[in-house]
């Protein structure tokens, strides 16, 4: 499961669809871009709470991975635990790997 879900990661970032780290996952959230919200599982608990405050605030689906920042990072060419999907195909076929 892991392996197809970095690789998604991978071709999402290249088609330009991936928000990456906070301020970008909060601002694709408030501007109604975003489909899913994607957490690494070693995110500090402050940044945790704050980003669950803006995905509840907006009503975006959220998954915290069984995946740490350093692997996320690895797969989409850039270190960071948060990524928005803004996009309904890319976000549905990551939900249902993350429910296999």
């Amino acid at each position: 499961m892991n392996s197809r879900l970095l690789s998604l990661l991978g071709i999402a970032r290249r088609a330009g669809r991936l928000s990456l780290g906070f301020d970008a996952a909060a601002e694709a959230m408030h501007g109604g871009r975003s489909r899913l919200l994607l957490l690494a599982n070693d995110l500090s608990e402050r940044t945790m709470r704050n980003i669950q405050a803006v995905s509840d605030e907006t009503g975006t689906k959220t998954i915290v991975l069984d995946i740490s920042m350093e692997i996320l990072g690895h797969s989409v060419g850039k270190k960071s635990g948060i990524l928005s999907v803004n996009d309904d195909g890319f976000a549905n076929k990551l939900i249902t790997l993350c429910t296999e």
